[in-house]
């Protein structure tokens, strides 16, 4: 098996002394949905979050990780965030804004430091997948720990 280049993401966690497992997956270009992600990794949809990235009016850019099979609710992220309005920034956006890709975005080792919103669903799970920072790998670990990285606040922000 060949070893892969660590990403950011996994270099924060080592330098913060925190457990993870990497798993790798098969990327479908065609198929970047979490449902899928999450069938390549062995975990249910729930357990597999994905990092969406917004921009509120008042306090600008953001990330919301929700379940997989989650929708955001924006009026939500937009309470907890102090916005009197939450969008999703454009996909175009994403790359410049965080350094990620569609499909690899993670709350980790963005280029910037954004507040991170987690759905507070990520509690009743010992463990939960996020992006690694790259298609094709997942980083597992405690809901607990992610806060902790990224000084996520827990808040219920997906339907």
């Amino acid at each position: 098996m060949k070893k892969t280049k660590k990403t950011n993401a996994a270099r924060i966690l080592d330098s913060m002394e925190i457990s993870y497992e990497l798993r790798e997956y098969t990327v479908d270009p065609d198929d970047l949905s979490a449902v899928h992600v999450a069938d390549q990794v062995g975990m249910p949809v729930q357990r597999v979050f994905k990092t969406l990235v917004a921009r509120g009016d008042k306090n600008g850019v953001l990330m919301a990780c929700i379940p997989g099979d989650g929708e955001l609710d924006l009026k939500a992220v937009s309470a907890a965030s102090g916005n009197k309005r939450v969008e999703m920034v454009h996909l175009k956006e994403v790359f410049g804004l965080t350094g990620y890709i569609r499909g690899g975005c993670s709350p980790l080792g963005a280029r910037k430091d954004y507040p991170v919103y987690l759905d507070k669903s990520a509690a009743q799970w010992d463990t939960i997948a996020i992006s690694a920072g790259k298609r094709g790998e997942q980083l597992l670990l405690a809901p607990a720990d992610l806060i902790r990285a990224v000084k996520a606040t827990i808040v219920q922000i997906s339907r």
